[in-house]
């Protein structure tokens, strides 16, 4: 979804997606309400084995199974409507400056500072005249072509749908002898966090490495660096 005043460009992700998730569960639900016992008879012949819950559900009479299932159907949706909205990115490209809004979390960007947009996989990366890491957000719920017009309507220097340095990452290796011990310690602290969920301890370890010009990404379960300051 987009809007548009008269200076900046807002980018966003499509209300249907939320609106299904709050209207198709609920009526998931509810079908699930008149099969929820033939379900699990057949579980038990076939499998030896249903799981708990449907169980329960399968002794209530058919129509407090189907009440049940339909309010287990509305919270699940609702949950998922609003945790799809926190995680998407909500984008503000303006003639002076992009904000970046995901997780609870914004970042401003001046107009200045940026000398490098683009593409990297489903991430949004913008970089400085140094090649370091301004930002980098998942931004698959945004429609790519709408996000380059809007950088380009103000002149950001958008360099297309590959990481002009992709051939610079390599995959990190705990005490390879490129990076010093402070690096390899914030690489483990951020492959810790990520492993346990900790979210923000994980921002802040990557936070500290762009500050020593150090440049992550994660790819196929691993994290790839690349040092900055370096032009292909």
């Amino acid at each position: 979804m987009t809007t548009t005043d008269q200076h900046a460009v807002t980018l966003r992700i499509s209300a249907v997606w939320p609106w299904l998730l709050r209207i198709g569960l609920p009526i998931v639900g509810f079908g699930l309400g008149f099969v929820v016992a033939p379900l699990v008879r057949w579980l038990l012949s076939t499998v030896d084995a249903a799981p708990g819950l449907l169980r329960i559900l399968a002794q209530l009479p058919t129509g407090w199974a189907v009440l049940v299932t339909t309010l287990i159907g509305v919270c699940v949706g609702l949950w998922l409507a609003h945790e799809t909205r926190h995680e998407a990115l909500l984008l503000t490209v303006d003639h002076d400056h992009v904000l970046l809004a995901q997780e609870g979390e914004e970042r401003y960007l001046g107009r200045d500072r940026i000398d490098a947009v683009f593409r990297d996989g489903s991430d949004l990366v913008l970089l400085d005249a140094g090649t370091t890491e301004l930002a980098r957000n998942k931004a698959s719920d945004l429609a790519w072509n709408q996000v380059q017009e809007a950088f380009e309507r103000f002149d950001y220097p958008w360099r297309g749908s590959a990481d002009p340095f992709d051939a610079q990452f390599r995959r990190w290796v705990d005490g390879h002898p490129d990076l010093d011990a402070t690096a390899h310690g914030l690489l483990r602290r951020r492959a810790r966090a990520l492993k346990d969920e900790r979210s923000g301890e994980a921002g802040d370890a990557l936070d500290q490495l762009r500050d020593r010009g150090i440049v992550v990404r994660d790819r196929d379960g691993a994290q790839q660096y690349r040092l900055a300051a370096t032009r292909p």
